[in-house]
C-alpha cells in the first residue's frame, strides 16, 4: 500500500472551490485509488464557515451541529463539551479554528453526501470507475495524547470487513471481530497529509486491500454504532445526554 500526500494552494475561507484547488494540484487518480481529502476543504466549499468576531460562541455553535452534546464539570485545564455528530463522538462537533483565517469552520453538513458527490466528479474528471473517496477529520482518543485521523464520510468503498464465521489460524471461529478498514485508510492517510502548516490536505492510497463498491450512498449503519449499543455505553450513557439543534 503506498500514500501520495498532495500539496494544494491555500484554501479560503469563508468559501473556495474544492474542484478548483484539486484542478490545480498535481493530483492523479487511477482505478484502484482511494482519495483522502479533508473535511475542513470540503466545509469551506460548502460555505460552512461561521466568522468568529467575537460574538459567536464555539459551544452555542457546537450544540446546534450537534445530535447530542454533553457537558461534563470541569477537570484540570480541561473545560469539556462532548458531542454526538453525524454518528461520531467528538469534542465540540468537530468545529475547528487553525487554518480558518478568522474563521468557525463546521463539518461538512452531510459528509457522505460529500464524499459522494467528489467521488463522482474523480471518476468524470479522470475517467477511472474504481476508485474511492474518504472525507477524513481527525479526533483524540481516550487514554491517548494527540490526534488520529478518522473518517468522517466515505463513497465507493467497503468500510469494514467482517471475518466473523471464519476461522483463525488454530482453526478457532471468529465470533466478533470487524476490521474497520475506512478509519484504518484515513488515520494512515492523516499522518501524511499532517496537522499543522503543511498544506497537503489530500492524499492518494494505491494498491490499498480493500473491496470496491458501486453503491451510490452507502449505509453508515454498517459502521457507525448507536450510543445505546456501543461496547463503551457503559461510559457513554453514565451522563444525560441533551439533544442538539439537528434533532
Amino acid at each position: 500500500m503506498r500514500i501520495v500526500p498532495i500539496q494544494t494552494r491555500v484554501v479560503m475561507p469563508p468559501q473556495d472551490d474544492v474542484f478548483d484547488v484539486l484542478l490545480q494540484s498535481k493530483l492523479s487518480v487511477q482505478n484502484g485509488d482511494v482519495v483522502v481529502i479533508s473535511s475542513k476543504i470540503v466545509s469551506i466549499h460548502e460555505g460552512r464557515c461561521v466568522l468568529n468576531d467575537g460574538t459567536v460562541s464555539k459551544d452555542n455553535l457546537a450544540k446546534k451541529e450537534a445530535s447530542y452534546y454533553v457537558e461534563p464539570p470541569r477537570i484540570g485545564e480541561w473545560k469539556p463539551l462532548f458531542t454526538i455528530t453525524q454518528g461520531v463522538l467528538i469534542s465540540r462537533a468537530g468545529i475547528d479554528e487553525s487554518n480558518a483565517n478568522g474563521y468557525f469552520v463546521l463539518y461538512p453538513k452531510d459528509a457522505m453526501k460529500s464524499a459522494a458527490n467528489i467521488r463522482e466528479w474523480i471518476m468524470k474528471q479522470y475517467g477511472v470507475k474504481k476508485v474511492g473517496v474518504i472525507v477524513s477529520d481527525s479526533r483524540s482518543t481516550p487514554s491517548r495524547r494527540g490526534a488520529v485521523g478518522f473518517a468522517l464520510g466515505w463513497a465507493g468503498i467497503e468500510p469494514l470487513r467482517d471475518y466473523r464465521g471464519k476461522k483463525d489460524i488454530f482453526g478457532r471461529a471468529f465470533n466478533v471481530e470487524v476490521a474497520n478498514l475506512v478509519d484504518g485508510l484515513a488515520s494512515a492517510a492523516v499522518v501524511t497529509m499532517g496537522e499543522g502548516n503543511q498544506q497537503t490536505p489530500v492524499a492518494v492510497i494505491s494498491d490499498a486491500p480493500i473491496v470496491f463498491t458501486d453503491t451510490k450512498r452507502p449505509q453508515e449503519r454498517f459502521l457507525k454504532v448507536r450510543h445505546d449499543n456501543d461496547l463503551f455505553s457503559s461510559f457513554l450513557l453514565k451522563r444525560k445526554w441533551k439533544k442538539g439543534g439537528k434533532n
